[in-house]
C-alpha cells in the first residue's frame, strides 16, 4: 500500500488495518488505528507508521476513543518466516524483556546490530521501543482492570524501574498512572487490594480479532481434543467457556476464554489470566492469542479459497473460520505421536495418562484443572508404561521429547519453520503427517497441507465428486484453513 491508499482505508474507517498500519495527526499528536471512529483528519496533517512504536517513538500518544495499542497483532506476523516475521512473534512472546537484545540476537542467528537494523528498516522501530510499547500496553491493562499497587504494576509489565515506567505512561497515554486508572470504568472487585502480587479473580481481558470469527468451529476442534487434567470445557454451545493451564516462564497460570462475546459485532473474546507471577501477562496473552488465531487475516483467507470452485462453498458456508495454534509448543508435537494411526478420542485419552501420571500438578486443583503438561525433559526418560502402547510409539515420543529438551528442535515462537520441520522429520518415528500438524499448530505456520490425513482425503473426495480432486496448490499461502474446511466437511 502507498500512503494515498492508507488514508483510503482511513476516510473509510476500514477496520481490516486495523494493527496492520497506525495513523498519526500532526495538529492533535495522537496516533490512531484505521478504524477510528473519530472525523477523519485532513491529509496533509497524516502520516502513517507500521507499528505503534514507531508512532510512539515520533512522538505521539495513543488515542484514548480507539485504543490503537489494543488492536490485533499483524497477520503478516504470521504468515512471515524471515528473520523480521521471527522477531516479532519473539517480541510479543516477551523475549526481550526476558533476555534483552542480546538474547533475542541470539535466537535469530544475528548480531544486535542487525537485528537492530531490519526492524528500524521495516517497522521504524528496533526491538527495545517495540517492548517498551507492548510493556506500556500490559501496564495499562493492569492499572486499569486490577487493584494492584502502581509499584507491583510496573515490574509485573516488565518495566526496570518505576520511573521509566512513569515516564513511559505519561508518554504514551498523555496522563500518569494514577490518573489513567483513575478514567477506567469501574469494575467488579477493583476496590479489593489482592492479599500478594496476582489478583484471585483474575485479569479481565478482550482479547481482539479482525473481521468475522467462527467461535464455534474453535471451540468444537478444542473440545473434541480437551486433555482431561489441562483443559476443560464448561456451558453449552454458544455460551462455552474454554479453561486450560499455562506453564510460564517465571510460573503458572490458568486462562480462561468465552465463546459468545455478547454480539456478533464485538470483535472481541473475554478472557481472564489467573497467573501466579504477573510478569508472565504478555507472554499468557499471546499464546491465548496463538492458540485461538486471534491475529489471522480472515479477508485474505476468503478472498483466495473463496475463489476455488470447489472450496468456495465450504467458505462461504463457515465465515471467519481459524486455525488454532498451541499454547505450548511442546505440546502438539507430543499429542501428533500420541494420534498416529488412532482416532482424535483415543489420543486425547492417551493424553490424559500422560498428564496424570507425568504432569506437574497445580498448587491447588482448579476446577477440573490439576496439572500442567509435562515437561519434554521429564518425559525423555520416562518408561510411560501407563499409556499401554507398543514400545516403538514411546520410544519416538521419548526421542522427540529428547530432541526438545535439548534444543535439537525449536518449536518456539521465533524458531525457523523449514529447519524445525527438516529436524523433526530427522528423528525416528516422525513422518510427514506429524511433521506438518506440529508445523501447522505449533509454529502457527498458516500454509500447511495434509494430504496423508484421513479427514482430508475424505473432505477431498467429497469436494470432487465425480470429477477429478482439486488443487490444493491453488489454495496457497492459506492451506492450513483449507484443513480445517475439509475436516469440518467430513465431521
Amino acid at each position: 500500500m502507498d500512503d494515498d491508499s492508507r488514508y483510503e482505508a482511513v476516510r473509510s474507517r476500514d477496520e481490516r488495518f486495523d494493527g496492520v498500519f497506525f495513523t498519526a495527526v500532526l495538529t492533535t499528536g495522537i496516533y490512531c488505528r484505521p478504524s477510528c471512529p473519530a472525523t477523519t483528519p485532513k491529509r496533509e496533517n497524516v502520516r502513517f507508521h507500521p507499528s505503534a512504536a514507531a508512532a510512539q517513538a515520533a512522538g505521539f500518544r495513543a488515542c484514548r476513543r480507539c485504543r490503537p495499542d489494543a488492536v490485533p497483532g499483524s497477520a503478516e506476523w504470521n504468515l512471515r518466516a524471515d528473520a523480521v516475521g521471527r522477531a516479532m512473534r519473539l517480541i510479543a512472546d516477551g523475549v526481550v524483556d526476558r533476555e534483552g537484545v542480546p538474547g533475542l540476537a541470539a535466537r535469530l542467528g544475528y548480531s544486535p546490530r542487525q537485528v537492530q537494523r531490519q526492524l528500524t528498516a521495516e517497522l521504524g522501530a528496533g526491538p527495545v521501543a517495540l517492548a517498551r510499547a507492548q510493556r506500556a500496553h500490559t501496564a495499562r491493562i493492569l492499572l486499569q482492570t486490577t487493584a494492584l499497587p502502581i509499584t507491583e504494576i510496573a515490574f509485573a509489565a516488565g518495566f526496570a524501574s518505576v520511573r521509566q515506567f512513569n515516564d513511559t505512561i505519561r508518554e504514551t497515554y498523555a496522563r500518569p498512572p494514577r490518573e489513567l486508572r483513575a478514567a477506567a470504568t469501574p469494575r467488579a472487585g477493583r476496590g479489593v487490594r489482592p492479599a500478594a502480587g496476582a489478583d484471585p479473580a483474575g485479569v479481565p481481558l478482550r482479547l481482539a480479532y479482525r473481521g468475522a470469527y467462527d467461535a464455534a468451529q474453535v471451540f468444537d476442534f478444542l473440545a473434541r481434543r480437551a486433555v482431561p487434567g489441562i483443559e476443560e470445557l464448561r456451558g453449552s454451545p454458544g455460551a462455552r467457556t474454554y479453561r486450560r493451564t499455562l506453564a510460564l516462564p517465571h510460573g503458572t497460570g490458568v486462562a480462561e476464554v468465552d465463546e459468545a462475546p455478547g454480539g456478533r459485532q464485538a470483535r472481541w473474546l473475554p478472557c481472564r489470566l489467573r497467573l501466579t507471577d504477573l510478569r508472565d501477562l504478555t507472554t499468557a496473552v499471546q499464546r491465548m492469542r496463538r492458540l485461538f488465531d486471534l491475529d489471522a487475516d480472515p479477508y485474505a483467507v476468503a478472498e483466495r479459497l473463496g475463489a476455488d470452485p470447489a472450496l468456495g462453498p465450504l467458505v462461504a458456508a463457515r465465515p471467519g473460520l481459524r486455525s488454532p495454534g498451541a499454547a505450548d509448543p511442546a505440546e502438539p508435537a507430543v499429542r501428533a505421536v500420541l494420534g498416529q494411526q488412532v482416532t482424535v478420542a483415543a489420543a486425547r485419552t492417551l493424553a490424559g495418562r500422560l498428564v496424570a501420571a507425568y504432569g506437574k500438578p497445580l498448587s491447588a486443583p482448579d476446577g477440573a484443572l490439576t496439572h500442567t503438561f509435562p515437561e519434554p525433559g521429564t518425559l525423555a526418560g520416562a518408561p510411560l508404561a501407563e499409556l499401554g502402547m507398543p514400545e516403538a510409539r514411546r520410544a519416538a515420543i521419548r526421542t522427540v521429547c529428547a530432541a526438545l529438551a535439548e534444543g535439537t528442535v525449536d518449536l518456539g515462537p521465533g524458531a525457523d519453520r523449514e529447519e524445525a520441520t527438516r529436524a523433526l522429520l530427522a528423528l525416528r518415528g516422525v513422518g510427514p503427517w506429524t511433521a506438518g500438524y506440529v508445523r501447522m499448530r505449533a509454529l502457527g505456520d498458516p500454509d500447511v497441507f495434509l494430504p496423508g490425513d484421513a479427514g482430508v482425503r475424505h473432505g477431498l473426495r467429497a469436494l470432487a465428486g465425480p470429477g477429478p480432486a482439486p488443487d490444493a496448490e491453488a489454495w496457497r499461502p492459506w492451506r492450513s484453513y483449507a484443513v480445517h474446511h475439509l475436516w469440518n466437511a467430513t465431521a
